[in-house]
C-alpha cells in the first residue's frame, strides 16, 4: 500500500511540473480550430474535431516545414511565407483544410 501511494504522489508530482499551456492556435476553413502542442516527434492537437496525438512523418521542405500524422489525419507545419500557415488533411472524409496560426 505503501509503495502505491509513493508512486501515486511521484505520478503527481511529475504532472506538476509539465507545461500545460495550450500551444498556438489555428483556424482553418470548414470552421476547424485546434491547438498544437509540440512535444518532441509528436504533435498534440486539441480542438473543434477531438483530440489527436500525430506523430513524426517525413515530408517537408527544408527545416521549418514539419509534417505530423496518424491513422486519422495528416498535418502539415511551417508553411506560406511566414511560416505560420499549415494544412490538415482527412483522407477518410475526404477532407483537407487550410489554416493561420494566429
Amino acid at each position: 500500500m505503501r509503495a502505491l501511494s509513493i508512486g501515486v504522489l511521484a505520478l503527481l508530482a511529475g504532472c506538476a511540473g509539465m507545461d500545460r499551456s495550450p500551444g498556438p492556435l489555428y483556424r482553418c476553413e470548414h470552421g476547424i480550430e485546434f491547438t498544437a502542442k509540440f512535444v518532441d516527434d509528436t504533435a498534440v492537437l486539441s480542438g473543434s474535431r477531438g483530440y489527436d496525438v500525430l506523430y513524426r512523418d517525413a515530408g517537408g521542405e527544408g527545416p521549418g516545414q514539419s509534417v505530423y500524422s496518424n491513422l486519422r489525419m495528416k498535418a502539415e507545419f511551417g508553411l506560406g511565407a511566414s511560416g505560420r500557415e499549415a494544412i490538415l488533411r482527412y483522407p477518410l472524409l475526404p477532407l483537407v483544410a487550410r489554416c493561420a496560426r494566429e
